[in-house]
C-alpha cells in the first residue's frame, strides 16, 4: 500500500502514530521505534504493509519503503512542500473512506515540485481543489458587504471573493483572477500575484 505521511506525533519512547494519506483513505496507523527510522518523515511517501485488521484500534506499520523525488534534497522546495502537506491533515481530520482525488493531487504535485515553481502548483491545485469540493465561488458580489465587486478584487480563504476595503487587503485585476478560475493556470499570473494566491492558500483548506 502506498500513501502520504501528512502527520507525525510521538508516543512513548520512540514511537509513533502516524496518519497516512492514501488513494481511498485517510487512516491513523502505529509504528513501533518510528522515530529511529528516517523513512518516516512527514510529507514523505511511502509503501507499507499492516499489521493488525480492521477492528484494531490503531494498526501498525510494517515493511516501510521510501519513494523518494529528487528534489527533497532541496532544502527550499521541502520546506515549501511540507508547508502544503500541512493543509491536509486538518482538512481531512474526521474522514475515513474518500475519492482517489487527494491522493492523486498530492502525487501529481510531487512529480512536478521539482520542474516546475512550487507556488504555482499549490495555488493551481488549490483551485481544482475547490472546484472538486464545490466550494469555488465564482460571482461578482462581495462576501462581506454583498455589493458588486469592481476591477478590483481581493480574497478570503478559499479564494472567497471580497473588496480589498471590505478586509484591508491587496487587490487583484477581476480579469485576470477570472481567466486564472476558468484556466486553472496561473500562466498569465505575475509572480507578486502568484505569491499573494500562495499565502490565500496556506490559510487553510
Amino acid at each position: 500500500m502506498k500513501g502520504f505521511v501528512i502527520a507525525l506525533h510521538k508516543a512513548r519512547n520512540e514511537d509513533l502514530v502516524v496518519t497516512i494519506l492514501s488513494s481511498h483513505k485517510v487512516t491513523v496507523y502505529y509504528r513501533f521505534f518510528g522515530a529511529r527510522h528516517s523513512i518516516l518523515q512527514f510529507g514523505y511517501l511511502i509503501d507499507f504493509e499492516v499489521e493488525g485488521d480492521q477492528d484494531t484500534y490503531l494498526p501498525r506499520l510494517r515493511n516501510l519503503s521510501h519513494l523518494g523525488f529528487e528534489w527533497l534534497y532541496d532544502n527550499n522546495r521541502l520546506l515549501l512542500w511540507q508547508n502544503y502537506i500541512k493543509l491536509f491533515e486538518p482538512h481531512l481530520r474526521d474522514t475515513e473512506e474518500i475519492g482517489h482525488f487527494y491522493f492523486d493531487l498530492l502525487l501529481d504535485s510531487a512529480k512536478k515540485w521539482g520542474k516546475q515553481n512550487p507556488k504555482r502548483i499549490v495555488c493551481e491545485n488549490y483551485l481544482s481543489l475547490l472546484k472538486y469540493e464545490g466550494r469555488l465561488h465564482n460571482d461578482d458580489l462581495c462576501y462581506i458587504c454583498e455589493q458588486e465587486i469592481g476591477n478590483e478584487i481581493a480574497l478570503m480563504q478559499a479564494y472567497i471573493p471580497v473588496h480589498p476595503a471590505c478586509i484591508q487587503s491587496a487587490a487583484l485585476d477581476k480579469k485576470k483572477l477570472r481567466n486564472f478560475f476558468e484556466s486553472g493556470k496561473t500562466l498569465y499570473l505575475d509572480d507578486n500575484e502568484v505569491e499573494y494566491l500562495y499565502q490565500v492558500a496556506m490559510r487553510g483548506l
